[in-house]
């Protein structure tokens, strides 16, 4: 991958001399900074005035097309104080996966020094004072102490660069190994890990590795301190591992080979309070922690995932070209990669992510029984889906006429898979999460509630015995009403697991933004779909969907569809919790003067837990002695 480096610092650090170097040794051309600027600022600071950042800017733009026609031939090594990280932004401006940063570090009197001592340099050194009140210090550049002869600051840059890794990841399941496909085939040199255990996990990385061309320029260990020491600082280390005391079983493991301001990344489904609580704690060993939601499955991992990061955003901005260049890409090439927020906030909108999947494969599977319970066989209900994907089109749906149409010999696959549901646990916290927040989360917990249901198969196939009913298929559904009760329960399943989102943003500060976050679910993920395009234009001017004009149009116009199906589903004994949640909900919603009163008065006559009244605008509680 060609590279562009810049060697930065303030005046005097010797970045010319370094910088022809550096490039000699490595065969590449090498441009000064300074040979690029305006006359009106040379002139400038030949008569003593330090340029301001108007001056700057145009002058930044330049070495940026620079970097870039370069990086179209070969790699390349420009000088340039850039003291600011504005500067380097731009600088680094559409190629920064390209870029290395080499800050040159030095004190006020070394450098002053070494200026007084120059001949003909056009800057005074009565200037210096005013370049190191302007220096913001770079957190993502390889730190190299002026002190150094010039030859071992050019054997310190060549280890450091070259030879050394860019990005690690830790943890070769699944997921794990085809990120690491996808880095490399992204042009990052990267280094993996997994662990070695006798007799079950013996070379791991190194088999990997020899199994895809791709990897030929990887690095493989199953030695933590061997993996560590290979990678750039400050190092970027992304954990791809079992959620729960895997993680932090691995965090300890790691932390005597890490060094301060090292990035670790959490890439699994972990528990948002745990990836807050993980932050805290390496913040207080100088290591930043990024808690990140991957979403895609093993193809999304390969090809480009949804990916939702939060934590340190300096941290974050980091790791941010890896991981938004790795990520899918949204219907203008943007990537499918944000920074969400701080603490576990990517982690939860994971969380949610996942249970609102429960309910649209829930729902799917529902679609496909009450089908089924129209008389139709399953290449027909494929047929049938096949023409939903023009209204309602999705990643799951795709999939699922797939799965339908899979057949061995003359039967179909799906059935001979025995029906119960597994499930990971996101699901479960999210419905943990709503009870804790007080959000009616109501479609999830049912999603989860009908895996749970389906577990229990010994009893069920009981229970069947004990109240058997006739079966019939007198549903009296056309599919366009089956098809307007699905888009009507999705809506719903929307609406609830973004108002979570929100309700979350409010109690924890988030600042969280919907539309971008439906942004980044739009591909890559596995909830994405055109409904979810969508709601990336609604988002920006609402946070409550069923707000909307066009969203209240489609659920007046799908609701009847959704009732006769609920209703149907109801008489003939076939099991639709999702659809049927969808109405009820909905109903509840809004209604304006609900049945909680009778519940309030309830509690208030067993346990004087007080009540308030409507006609003194619910500002005293009051309490009656019901007998």
């Amino acid at each position: 991958m060609k590279k562009v480096i810049f060697i930065m610092g303030v005046s005097g650090c010797g970045k010319s001399t370094v910088g022809k170097l550096l490039a000699q040794e490595l065969d590449i051309p090498f441009f000064d900074g300074d040979d690029f600027h305006p006359e009106a600022n040379i002139k400038k600071m030949s008569n003593g005035q330090p340029l301001n950042d108007d001056d700057r800017q145009g002058w930044l733009e330049t070495l940026n097309d620079l970097a870039k026609k370069q990086l179209t031939e070969n790699s390349c090594v420009i000088v340039c104080s850039a003291l600011k990280q504005k500067y380097r932004d731009t600088l680094s401006l559409h190629i920064k996966t390209e870029t290395k940063w080499v800050y040159l570090s030095g004190s006020f009197d070394q450098i002053f020094e070494r200026l007084n001592s120059r001949d003909n340099h056009f800057m005074p050194s009565e200037l210096l004072k005013s370049q190191f009140d302007t220096l913001e210090e770079p957190k993502d550049a390889l730190r190299v102490d002026i002190g150094l002869t010039p030859e071992n600051i050019i054997k310190t840059i060549k280890h450091e660069l070259m030879n050394t890794s860019e990005f690690g990841l830790f943890g070769l399941g699944v997921m794990g190994k085809s990120l690491c496909r996808n880095l490399a085939n992204n042009g990052f040199k990267i280094a993996m890990f997994n662990r070695h255990v006798d007799g079950v996990e013996v070379d791991v990385a190194k088999n990997f590795k020899t199994n895809y061309p791709e990897l030929s320029e990887a690095s493989a260990f199953d030695d933590i301190s061997a993996f560590v020491a290979s990678l750039q600082t400050p190092r970027k280390i992304m954990l791809m591992v079992n959620a729960g005391k895997t993680i932090d079983f691995v965090i300890e493991d790691l932390l005597p080979h890490l060094s301060k301001n090292d990035i670790l990344i959490d890439g699994g489904n972990s528990n948002y309070l745990k990836t807050k609580e993980r932050c805290d704690y390496l913040k207080t060993k100088g290591i930043h922690f990024i808690g990140t939601g991957v979403s895609g499955g093993e193809e999304g991992a390969l090809k480009g995932p949804s990916i939702m990061p939060s934590g340190d955003l300096d941290a974050y901005n980091n790791v941010k070209p890896f991981l938004e260049k790795i990520s899918a890409k949204d219907k203008n090439n943007l990537p499918c990669c944000t920074y969400v927020g701080p603490e576990g906030s990517g982690h939860f909108i994971k969380m949610v992510h996942n249970g609102v999947e429960y309910v649209e494969m829930q729902l799917l599977a529902e679609v496909v029984t009450i089908l089924e319970a129209s008389g139709q066989n399953l290449d027909q209900i494929a047929d049938v889906l096949d023409t939903w994907k023009a209204t309602a089109d999705s990643y799951l749906l795709e999939i699922t006429i797939d799965i339908l149409r899979k057949k061995e010999g003359n039967e179909w696959l799906v059935k001979k898979i025995l029906d119960k549901a597994g499930n990971k646990g996101t699901g479960n916290w999210t419905t943990i999460a709503s009870a804790e927040l007080g959000v009616p989360s109501t479609l999830i917990a049912s999603a989860l509630f009908a895996r749970y249901t389906s577990f229990y198969k010994d009893e069920r196939i009981q229970l069947n015995n004990n109240f058997k009913t006739e079966t019939t298929s007198d549903l009296n559904l056309s599919t366009t009403e089956i098809l307007e009760a699905y888009q009507f329960a999705r809506i719903i399943n929307h609406y609830q697991g973004f108002k979570l989102i929100n309700e979350a943003s409010n109690k924890f500060s988030w600042d969280l933004n919907l539309s971008e976050i439906a942004r980044i679910w739009t591909n890559g993920c596995i909830i994405r779909s055109t409904l979810m395009e969508t709601l990336v234009e609604v988002f920006k001017e609402t946070t409550n969907i069923l707000t909307n004009p066009e969203v209240i149009t489609s659920i007046k116009k799908y609701k009847a569809s959704a009732k006769k199906v609920v209703s149907q589903c109801v008489l003939n004994d076939v099991t639709a919790s999702c659809l049927c949640e969808s109405i009820q909900f909905l109903n509840g919603i809004t209604t304006v003067n609900s049945s909680a009163n009778i519940i309030q008065a309830q509690r208030d006559y067993f346990g004087a837990h007080t009540y308030k009244r409507i006609d003194d605008d619910g500002v005293k509680s009051h309490h009656t002695n019901w007998n």
